[in-house]
């Protein structure tokens, strides 16, 4: 299961879908698409609003601005996760804390 955890200044990403096998996984696809969607858009207007990391354990995306842009885009993303893990409740798990 992946799980995206949402802290007050960060979001962690870890864990595997298990929808499918490699190469083949849409939920796996779903995530990462909508994380570097996000990740991208927020680097192209303002390099200083987040901090993004990726390495073979998790995907982390620090939160370094609080502004409207930023604020919106970060917004936008996790409700896409959480619409995700509505249709695919065993493949993915987002988790809201404040």
């Amino acid at each position: 299961m992946i799980k995206v955890e949402k802290k007050y200044d960060y979001i962690k990403i870890y864990g595997h879908a298990d929808f499918d096998t490699l190469g083949k996984d849409i939920v796996c696809a779903s995530v990462s698409s909508i994380i570097y969607t996000t990740v991208n858009g927020l680097l192209n207007i303002n390099q200083k609003s987040i901090k993004f990391s990726d390495n073979d354990e998790y995907m982390k995306i620090e939160i370094l601005s609080n502004d409207d842009i930023t604020l919106k885009l970060i917004t936008n993303m996790l409700e896409m996760l959480k619409e995700l893990s509505r249709k695919y409740p065993k493949n993915i798990e987002v988790i809201n804390e404040k």
